[in-house]
């Protein structure tokens, strides 16, 4: 372990990522969003919408304040949606409970909804020096191959294995942001999960990987296990230049979300579509399939076109056309929404139907 945090320092200083929106940034509210953000989630993908959630609401204060409909259609799009929820939660409770202001320290920091110990760890090393080990799945990959240490990281031992790992190799505290920054950028950019970059690697005269030919085979991937596969059926509802929408449950896939009326049969569909007043078969699309975390979601469209709104039922509304890429849609749906449009806002006559 001799010289690692140095030989780091010192590639980043030189070769480190520059200009990402975040960086640099000593607030904790900024450096927190782009934390929660990050994860699971591409650079690329990021960007954008940090830098809207950002425009809107420039502190925790404001976005603590706002309704947590804005922050979800702000965040429709970005997947996990559980985290914007928790975003949203933890920003009312550093204004309710710590009077706008983040906790200092890494263990406080783990407490708030949301923030788990490797989150918290770079919030306290970014902004306030605090010597605390982080561990995503970039520092997962690089402390594995340095270090030889097998098996899947998502397993007990082995986490902790690479936790006592990553905190024994943590330097002074005055370098903890530059350290931590360059862990995150040596396995975003040299240390991959494919085609790593060895030879541009600050690490390569000690990583056992390397040494042992087998950056390829660690860390070992996860255990492989049937995905289950869940059939719904999703009705499009359509009404004079809009389109039907409820509100899905907090918890759970999607939820918080606005989404198209899902049911688990054919038949279900079918009854629901007539207690909205509609007389006309729907036409079924082509079966779509989304894959989640632990299942693959299978569903076919309905479309279905109504001669008039009716009273709704709670959580649902009319969604006009216009709003389909604005609105707090999952990313699935508002695909399919955008593809319908052509079709949707054509004339009732040029469809063939009433």
């Amino acid at each position: 372990m001799a010289g690692f945090a140095a030989r780091l320092l010192d590639w980043h200083a030189r070769h480190g990522r520059r200009g990402l929106p975040w960086q640099g940034s000593r607030d904790p509210y900024r450096v927190w969003l782009s934390e929660v953000m990050l994860q699971q989630t591409q650079v690329a993908t990021v960007i954008p919408y940090y830098e809207r959630f950002v425009a809107r609401w420039p502190d925790v204060q404001a976005l603590a304040a706002a309704p947590l409909s804005e922050v979800m259609a702000l965040w429709a799009g970005l997947g996990y949606y559980a985290r914007a929820r928790n975003l949203h939660r933890c920003a009312q409770g550093v204004v309710a409970e710590h009077g706008g202001r983040f906790p200092t320290s890494g263990a406080a920091l783990a407490g708030l909804p949301g923030i788990g110990r490797s989150t918290a760890a770079a919030i306290a090393a970014f902004c306030f020096d605090e010597r605390a080990a982080i561990l995503d799945g970039n520092v997962k990959r690089v402390l594995a191959r340095h270090f030889g240490i097998a098996g899947y990281p998502g397993v007990a031992p082995v986490e902790r294995a690479l936790w006592q790992r990553a905190q024994r190799l943590l330097p002074p505290a005055a370098a903890m942001p530059a350290y931590t920054q360059a862990l995150m950028d040596l396995g975003a950019t040299v240390c991959t999960r494919r085609s790593p970059c060895c030879d541009r690697c600050p690490l390569r005269a000690t990583c056992v990987a390397r040494r042992s030919g087998r950056v390829a085979q660690l860390p070992a991937p996860r255990p492989p296990r049937a995905l289950r596969i869940e059939r719904a059926h999703l009705l499009v509802a359509l009404c004079r230049g809009r389109v039907l929408v409820e509100q899905r449950a907090p918890q759970g896939i999607w939820g918080g979300l606005f989404s198209l009326p899902q049911f688990a049969s054919a038949a279900a569909l079918h009854r629901a579509l007539a207690g909205l007043g509609g007389s006309e078969p729907p036409q079924p699309l082509p079966m779509r399939r989304h894959a989640f975390t632990h299942y693959t979601l299978s569903f076919t469209p309905h479309v279905a076109r109504l001669p008039a709104a009716v009273p709704l039922p709670a959580g649902a509304r009319w969604l006009r056309w216009g709003e389909v890429h604005t609105a707090a849609l999952p990313a699935p749906v508002r695909r399919l929404l955008v593809e319908l449009a052509p079709m949707a806002q054509a004339p009732r006559a040029a469809s063939g139907s009433g």
